[in-house]
């Protein structure tokens, strides 16, 4: 073989291979949560009573629903009128490969295999928040609806990065099984069995005004569904952003110490953090057992899916982990009414803020807090409130340490008073 053809070939090859990846990896959606993140909490990306998706299908722990799936279906079908599956797998047959190229890892399942998981997790997610919706359609029998921690545990794991099917198969399934192309009944019936799970007082954008066509899954819905109120697509264009101007604020028991007070604010976005006139603004956060898992899943979603925008779930988790370093810092939050803590102990409150940063790239030059970082440091650094950190911590940092400032400022009184009196007698 020549000079030239091997070239040729070489070239050929390579320019197939690129091509081959370029298409494979922009249909991706779907990915497994990186070994570097999993690590630090593995539990927190792994379902609890439901696998949706290839990726968990299969395992001991989750075989309860796959009964509870089946059930679903056939209930759907009795309720079509309908004897034969078919109808169902003729419409998710043709959308088979496309859906294919959502995952990033490889499948193994073959096209039956694969089509009765679509199916059957698709019909089930459609039908549950259907009878969450509307209590009659709901069986005496169906014990999702008698235990709350089903429902619970649902929740969190339809919502899981790594739990996931497409959501144009929810859609095609949606119009077999309710009206065709009214696809925003469903992201409201979804909006609304999700609404729970989102802690704090925070708006929430029900609004179905969202095309269908650019919704990834449930994940990717729900994030586009809990933002701030600010708008993302502007914010930062006009602020100090780079990294270089701007640094950490200090745990919530030095700011105090800097005259910094910490305010509860109401009816406003979870992400609308304030600072005014020396008071840090903050809407209340109620933290439960699911917490830790919904915020590292929409941080892991936020890393694998950043399009140049804000991504304000990790920055806002970020203040957090600056604002908590420890027991105490949670202790001042919650006796500001900024922290309903479920847990029970403020040290696991804070190890947990302190490790969901862990293995997360960022923040970026488009960090959402750096200008209340910037007015938050410039108030810290300021002399008089310097002068009352120096004063708090090293002066007055417990109680007894404030009797024996008082005794001092006391006994220096009565010095100062008796010397007085020594000096008018001799007069």
């Amino acid at each position: 073989m020549g000079s030239n053809d091997v070239t040729q070939a070489c070239s050929n090859s390579l320019n197939g291979k690129l091509n081959q990846l370029s298409m494979e990896r922009s249909q991706c959606t779907i990915y497994r949560v990186h070994k570097h993140l999993r690590n630090v909490n593995m539990k927190a990306y792994e379902p609890e009573v439901i696998a949706i998706g290839p990726y968990h299908r299969g395992k001991d722990n989750l075989q309860m629903m796959e009964d509870h799936k089946l059930c679903y279906l056939r209930l759907i079908l009795e309720r079509k009128d309908i004897n034969n599956i078919e109808t169902y797998v003729s419409a998710i047959e043709p959308l088979e490969e496309e859906a294919r190229k959502c995952y990033a890892e490889p499948i193994t399942l073959n096209s039956p295999e694969f089509l009765e998981m679509l199916i059957l997790d698709g019909c089930f997610i459609i039908d549950l928040v259907r009878k969450c919706n509307r209590p009659h359609m709901r069986e005496n029998n169906d014990p999702i609806f008698h235990m709350d921690w089903i429902i619970n545990s649902l929740q969190r794991d339809l919502i899981l990065f790594e739990n996931q099917v497409p959501f144009f198969i929810l859609c095609k399934l949606f119009d077999l099984i309710e009206v065709p192309n009214e696809h925003s009944r469903l992201i409201y019936l979804l909006s609304i069995f999700f609404n729970s799970i989102f802690p704090g007082n925070i708006k929430r954008n029900v609004s179905t005004n969202r095309s269908s066509d650019n919704i990834k899954h449930l994940l990717d819905l729900m994030h586009s569904n809990w933002h701030p109120s600010f708008d993302r697509s502007n914010f930062g264009k006009n602020e100090n952003n780079e990294r270089r101007r701007w640094r950490f604020i200090n745990n919530a028991t030095e700011l105090r110490e800097a005259n910094v007070k910490f305010k509860r604010t109401e009816g406003v976005s979870l992400f609308d953090l304030r600072f005014k006139d020396g008071n840090m603004l903050l809407a209340p956060l109620t933290i439960e057992d699911r917490t830790e898992s919904l915020f590292r899943n929409l941080v892991a979603y936020e890393q694998y899916f950043g399009d140049g925008q804000t991504n304000y779930v990790t920055d806002y988790v970020k203040f957090l982990d600056c604002l908590i370093d420890s027991s105490r810092d949670v202790a001042i939050l919650s006796r500001h009414g900024i922290i309903d803590s479920w847990l029970g102990d403020d040290e696991v409150v804070a190890n947990m803020f302190n490790k969901l940063t862990d293995s997360v790239a960022g923040p970026g030059t488009h960090f959402v807090y750096a200008n209340i970082f910037h007015v938050v440091n410039k108030h810290c650094n300021g002399q008089r409130n310097r002068w009352m950190a120096k004063l708090r911590r090293n002066y007055l940092n417990s109680p007894w340490a404030v009797i024996s400032v008082l005794f001092a400022v006391l006994l220096l009184l009565l010095t100062v008073t008796q010397t007085v009196c020594s000096i008018l007698q001799v007069v």
